[in-house]
């Protein structure tokens, strides 16, 4: 497109406003860096589409601005939780007898694992991912990986210990 701005030019010229709008949302600097590259991202991905290069800047600042709601619309929706935080809540369930499992078993009390922890302790035993790859697979802090997985491993011992939940659909 004719008249669109060099990339380099346009991060110069605003991310330092950028950057100060995001520390202002998010009040932290490491967020507000984060915020901000995520719009030049997003830019280097859908800017060409921009028809009126004069709303540039408006463009940047409405993407950001959306970007920190999401973000905050997420946290809201899968709060971090440290695992020392959750500790007290984990029950205390005996191990299943290993001679008494079959991968059809385990597979099938995977399957009825709360949504919320299934996706991570799969990737975790299943997959072999590290906690920090499964923190960007999933776009979730690691302190709440580690949550996930502990909780969801809680749960799929007391559907392994209780044969009788997984035929009826989940653990409660």
């Amino acid at each position: 497109m004719v008249g669109e701005p060099d990339f380099e030019a346009l991060v110069d010229q605003y991310y330092p406003l950028l950057y100060r709008f995001a520390f202002t949302l998010t009040t932290s600097e490491s967020d507000a860096c984060d915020l901000t590259q995520e719009t030049f991202l997003i830019w280097a991905r859908k800017g060409h589409q921009m028809r009126d290069q004069a709303k540039v800047k408006s463009w940047l600042f409405t993407t950001l601005h959306r970007e920190f709601l999401q973000k905050r619309r997420r946290i809201t929706r899968f709060p971090q939780i440290e695992i020392s935080e959750a500790e007290s809540e984990l029950p205390e369930i005996p191990a299943a007898s290993p001679e008494k499992l079959d991968r059809q078993t385990i597979l099938s009390a995977l399957s009825k694992l709360d949504e919320t922890f299934q996706a991570a302790v799969a990737l975790f035993y299943l997959e072999d991912h590290s906690y920090p790859e499964i923190a960007e697979i999933l776009k979730i802090p690691l302190g709440t990986v580690k949550s996930r997985i502990s909780r969801g491993v809680a749960q799929l011992q007391n559907l392994l210990v209780k044969p009788e939940l997984i035929a009826k659909g989940g653990a409660s």
